[in-house]
């Protein structure tokens, strides 16, 4: 099961952001903790990859496969 998101813009006068925001039930899947840094990874023009550090799942109710 998918969650349809929109992308977000926000224009000022010298910048723009972009924002994407996760529907409550995908952070708590993931188990976010407010204020959690992640990387966005480019995997192609579908694909972002957002990657925890090693050191933000270390405590993870759900344990994760190790890193081949």
């Amino acid at each position: 099961m998918g969650y349809p998101t929109k992308i977000q813009l926000i224009k000022r006068a010298k910048s723009e952001q972009w924002y994407v925001n996760f529907p409550a039930a995908v952070a708590q899947a993931i188990e976010f903790q407010q204020g959690e840094v992640v990387e966005w990874i480019i995997d192609d023009h579908q694909r972002l990859v957002l990657q925890r550090s090693e050191k933000a799942t270390e405590g993870l109710k759900k344990k994760l496969p190790p890193k081949t």
